[in-house]
């Protein structure tokens, strides 16, 4: 990982279409849960494989080891020993960088009887309050105080309890079923998030000794049980990861294919690549998009699993911003997700905001500029909208993208794209 006290700057040069083959990474928003599922483990150890390297999960590492686990991380494999006593408050200065942190909520009060959190941080996309979490965890008998600006929980003992979300939330969900596994009696949880991330928690907890029904559907049944055995599981691709290539492949009008995915993960991506005229080929593990030309506008919203991910909406508005139509993207989930608009018309993108709404207008090519990323997503739209440009983008706020993608630079030469990482004499702050 890059030094924090340096500034840095990923210079992109584009016009070239992207040829070739990348793996994908393990995927980040199954790794998190699993890994604080972990807390849930006595005396026992979870080995994981496939866990990328990332920033959030270094930070969720070290939280881990504040509250008293053992990690060893060599070659994307992860061994996680817990002990039998935890420590149950979580530190500001981890939690703030992560709204993942949240996850550590709900085994830890299910496994220590409480816990202290300060409010998460992490991308600048919406309030994403965590109140989902919250309530659920009082209807499993819970205490929950907040006392400046950190949450206080606390129970003596759990049981379990009808809980329906108000949203799919998939956050609510994974931190839920933590909390339920040692709850006495049945718990059910009703408008449940039907991400693959969770069916990967599942699976883990299940491996673990947990009894929970329902994977990939809206109700899930947990039933509590005892103590918890270690176990080993292999992390899901990253859906997230895999369907950035795929439209960045698509809008320099490519040819690349993804390989150790799960392509039926990725069919809300492929059915509107497909619409929008990109050529598809699905293998057994392996997804490749093609050039078809010419590339025309389509519409989408944005919805929970199965439906169109908010975390592919600003890479696939980036690749609208130079077909031929106009496109009407709505954001349905986070209501700051159209932080990278302002970015991208500053390369020429004719993209104007109405609410939650995005209307596109297709440019027949977008210009090099100076931009900044706001947030994970973002950062990645605009390394897209720069390889589809016709000359130098120089992108700051490399931070947001470490956190999401490892080794974005190298995977992108490896396709043919043009871009490296410099050192910046200045964070470029003061162009916005």
């Amino acid at each position: 990982m890059w030094g924090d006290h340096l500034n840095y700057k990923m210079l992109i040069h584009g016009g070239k279409p992207l040829e070739g083959s990348i793996i994908v990474q393990g995927a980040k928003n199954a790794a998190l849960p699993v890994i604080a599922s972990s807390l849930l483990l006595r005396d026992r150890t979870l080995r994981l494989k496939r866990v990328p390297k990332l920033q959030d999960i270094f930070t969720m590492a070290d939280l881990l080891r504040h509250l008293g686990a053992s990690i060893h991380f060599k070659d994307n494999e992860m061994s996680i020993f817990v002990p039998d006593e935890l420590n149950w408050e979580t530190p500001k200065s981890l939690v703030r960088k992560m709204r993942a942190s949240s996850l550590v909520l709900g085994p830890l009060l299910a496994r220590t009887g409480r816990a202290i959190l300060p409010l998460p941080g992490g991308c600048a996309i919406g309030s994403r309050p965590i109140d989902l979490h919250l309530k659920g965890l009082v209807k499993l008998g819970a205490n929950i105080d907040l006392v400046h600006g950190a949450v206080h929980a606390s129970a003596d003992g759990l049981k379990g309890a009808k809980i329906y979300l108000d949203f799919p939330s998939v956050g609510a969900t994974e931190n839920l079923l933590m909390a339920a596994v040692f709850a006495e009696g049945e718990t059910v949880i009703e408008n449940a998030a039907r991400e693959p991330e969770i069916r990967n928690l599942i699976e883990t907890l299940n491996l673990m000794g947990c009894s929970i029904e329902g994977a990939g559907t809206g109700t899930l049944h947990v039933r509590g049980t005892g103590d918890l055995d270690g176990t080993g599981i292999e992390i899901i691709p990253d859906r997230i990861e895999a369907s950035t290539y795929l439209i960045a492949g698509a809008a320099t009008r490519g040819d690349v294919t993804v390989t150790r995915v799960i392509p039926e993960h990725l069919d809300a991506i492929t059915a509107k690549l497909e619409e929008a005229g990109v050529g598809i080929e699905t293998g057994e593990d392996s997804v490749r998009v093609f050039n078809r030309a010419p590339m025309k506008s389509v519409s989408l919203k944005t919805l929970p699993y199965p439906g169109f991910p908010t975390d592919v909406q600003p890479q696939f508005t980036a690749f609208m911003a130079t077909t031929e139509g106009t496109s009407i993207i709505q954001e349905s989930v986070f209501e700051s997700r159209f932080l990278h608009v302002s970015e991208l018309k500053r390369m020429g993108a004719n993209v104007e905001l109405q609410g939650n709404t995005a209307v596109v207008t297709g440019v027949p090519c977008l210009n090099g500029a100076d931009v900044r990323a706001t947030d994970l997503r973002a950062g990645a739209a605009l390394v897209i909208a720069g390889l589809s440009s016709s000359d130098e983008t120089s992108l700051f706020g490399l931070g947001h993208i470490w956190r999401g993608y490892e080794a974005m630079d190298e995977k992108i030469r490896s396709l043919g794209g043009q871009v490296k990482i410099v050192v910046s004499e200045e964070n470029g702050d003061h162009k916005w």
